[in-house]
């Protein structure tokens, strides 16, 4: 079997590494980005910590900042017209996982305009040329948007989130700085937090995880375990390694694909407009009951990431509730709900059958039904 490992070109990290942007844009010959963001990190001063940077070193560029969570199909339209509006020949992409989607999404447009149809990109596009220069500069520790070959789009019309794979969508350049993360609040830390773990015991129980990927997995586990309750707490030892923890759980889990837990927080974002971190944080948990008689012995694994003592001396039942419980016990001391008030019995049938055709669901570990998923959605209720 032959694996790949797709990665940015190059990655900066720690603080203050935002200050290589300038840089990395003339030595690779572009003029003009167009800046993407959420329109609450521009005005609450989050992107002039980069903006800052190009005015001081004369490099022109332009804002597009109509992107909401869960970014739509009319972002991504409205992203295209203003990147051609604007001359511009690369992204600077700021944010979370929204402003990254997006800005993948435009960026495969511009350069294969017969995608034109943003709905067309849903699954494993047949795009023949890279994306625009997309250099990403996450603030928030979850998505691992900056070093994916994934992406996804809600389509408000249909009522669905839709994932796009992609390996022409791989931003150039990923700088993930913990200082430009200062600004989460508590609730967003531990959100896009969780959203990271779900990652990194998703990618390491996923049907197509190997050796390498599991060496990520296993440490962004550990790395997140540790310093997710520091960095909802605000302290600078837990947000350093919750961006480190969330980055290399993305370098994992981009290369062999994730499983159900996502596929049905997709559904509920799409539907319910539930933020995606909290979304995976509460089904997480309800997942790896389901998942766990096929998973051979890497709950134990994910137990000891997680610091749980003497894995060595359990059963084997014994070691996989022991890495649930740590998993729950983690998402309730950061404040993540685990159950979703507006979840109707109503809304099953389409909330399981929309899960089920989502491009995660076959990476699972354990086969699954529309009937299964309906059952785990009402462990939500």
């Amino acid at each position: 079997m032959v694996n790949r490992i797709m990665l940015n070109e190059t990655s900066y990290h720690g603080a203050g590494a935002v200050s290589a942007i300038p840089g990395e844009i003339k030595a690779r010959g572009l003029k003009k980005p167009l800046v993407c963001c959420g329109p609450t990190i521009l005005k609450h001063g989050v992107v002039a910590k980069v903006t800052d940077l190009l005015d001081a070193e004369g490099i022109a560029y332009e804002i597009f900042s109509d992107i909401k969570e869960n970014p739509a199909i009319e972002n991504v339209q409205a992203g295209v017209a203003a990147f051609k509006a604007a001359g511009a020949d690369c992204i600077i992409a700021i944010g979370g996982g929204s402003p990254m989607d997006t800005s993948k999404a435009i960026g495969i447009i511009i350069n294969n305009p017969e995608f034109a149809d943003v709905r067309s990109l849903e699954g494993v596009a047949d795009t023949k040329r890279p994306c625009v220069p997309i250099i990403a500069v996450p603030t928030t520790a979850g998505t691992a948007a900056e070093v994916t070959i994934n992406y996804v789009i809600t389509d408000l019309e249909r009522r669905r989130k839709f994932v796009c794979v992609d390996p022409h969508d791989m931003p150039i350049v990923a700088v993930v700085d913990p200082e430009m993360m200062d600004s989460m609040p508590k609730g967003l830390t531990a959100s896009t937090g969780m959203d990271a773990l779900t990652h990194a015991i998703e990618g390491y129980t996923t049907l197509a995880a190997w050796e390498m990927t599991d060496m990520f997995h296993l440490k962004a586990i550990e790395l997140i375990s540790k310093h997710l309750r520091g960095a909802v707490a605000g302290t600078k030892e837990g947000r350093e390694g919750m961006a480190l923890g969330q980055y290399i759980a993305g370098m994992g889990f981009s290369n062999v694909g994730l499983g159900i837990a996502h596929s049905m927080a997709h559904t509920l974002g799409a539907v319910y407009d539930t933020p995606h971190g909290v979304a995976c944080a509460m089904m997480l948990p309800i997942v790896m009951e389901y998942n766990a008689d096929c998973t051979g012995e890497r709950y134990r694994e994910i137990a000891r990431a997680m610091g749980v003592k003497g894995v060595d001396e359990m059963s084997q039942a014994e070691y996989r509730k022991a890495a649930i419980d740590a998993v729950r016990q983690l998402s309730e001391d950061v404040g993540i709900p685990s159950k979703l008030a507006a979840l109707k019995e109503e809304d099953l049938p389409f909330l399981a059958e929309s899960a089920y055709n989502d491009a995660c669901r076959p990476g699972n570990p354990k086969e699954t039904s529309a009937e299964d998923l309906t059952a785990l959605f009402r462990k939500l209720m």
